[in-house]
């Protein structure tokens, strides 16, 4: 009787998988032999191993790139910035809609650019524009063009104005001043606007009630022996346009300063506060200053 020799029992495989990795070397696996979910496992294994020995020392002192487990991405292109930036878009569209429709009253006015810069806060200038552009194609499509254009301006511009002075820790004193400038010039955009869509000059026709109103007032006062006949028919147009002007610039100032207010006291609470007040509101507030 023949014995095997001790070098064929050495040469054949001790184990299934020193079997299967000899079948590999010898025939590379097919897709339809359960083989080949073996190398995708040892493929995975390998990728798992140089992920784990990233960043440790090489022989010559340097350490060896990291493989990412998942490619960075932009901050404000994230899935969760994309929700909240459309979640945002649609609440400052949901309160312009119910303002406009419910007539629920001028109040509602302060809470309208805060959605907008929220997403600045929380994201970025890029998640702003968005929230704001989204907004207006919302109500584009909601209320027709005229007053989705009448949201975006100002209320869309003034969302991403404050929320980059609150990113960037500007004082009220900028922010509120830079607001104004924007606030007034959407005001002559959209006495324009208006102008073009009923034909007609509207600053013109406003400031020509207003003299009117002011000759009343003034012969109402020299009727009542208030004051002398020289004071008949003395309200000049153009003093009356630029006190005009000067009535819209301290009436968007009131309404920005109560925008601050409003997202001070509402934006601490959820977690995105905005620059401290100046210490004499704080003290109108009953706000111990820091």
């Amino acid at each position: 009787m023949t014995h095997p020799r001790e070098d064929d029992a050495s040469s054949k495989p001790h184990s299934a998988a020193e079997y299967r990795g000899e079948h590999r070397a010898v025939n590379p696996p097919q897709r339809d032999r359960p083989d080949a979910w073996d190398g995708i496992e040892d493929a995975l294994t390998l990728t798992q191993q140089d992920n784990q020995s990233a960043g440790s020392p090489s022989a010559d002192g340097h350490s060896a790139p990291a493989f990412p487990a998942s490619y960075p991405t932009e901050r404000g292109t994230s899935p969760q910035a994309l929700v909240e930036t459309a979640f945002l878009a649609s609440t400052a569209s949901l309160l312009w809609l119910v303002s406009y429709y419910l007539s629920v009253g001028p109040w509602m006015r302060i809470v309208f650019p805060i959605p907008i810069a929220i997403a600045y806060l929380r994201w970025s200038h890029r998640a702003s524009w968005m929230a704001s552009t989204v907004s207006g194609l919302l109500l584009a499509i909601l209320m027709g063009p005229y007053l989705s254009i009448m949201f975006f301006v100002p209320y869309g511009l003034l969302g991403v104005q404050l929320g980059a002075m609150w990113k960037r820790n500007a004082p009220w004193g900028w922010s509120i001043a830079l607001g104004t400038i924007v606030a007034s010039i959407s005001f002559f955009f959209r006495i324009w606007l208006v102008s073009v869509f009923i034909g007609e000059d509207l600053w013109a026709y406003l400031t020509g009630r207003i003299t009117s109103f002011l000759d009343w007032l003034l012969s109402l006062a020299v009727n009542w022996g208030v004051l002398s006949l020289d004071f008949l028919g003395a309200a000049d147009p153009r003093a009356v346009q630029l006190a005009t002007v000067a009535m819209i610039i301290c009436s968007d100032i009131i309404y920005l300063f109560t925008v601050h207010i409003a997202a001070w006291l509402l934006l601490e609470r959820v977690g995105n506060p905005i620059p401290a007040p100046p210490k004499w509101v704080r003290v109108l507030l009953d706000e111990t200053p820091s």
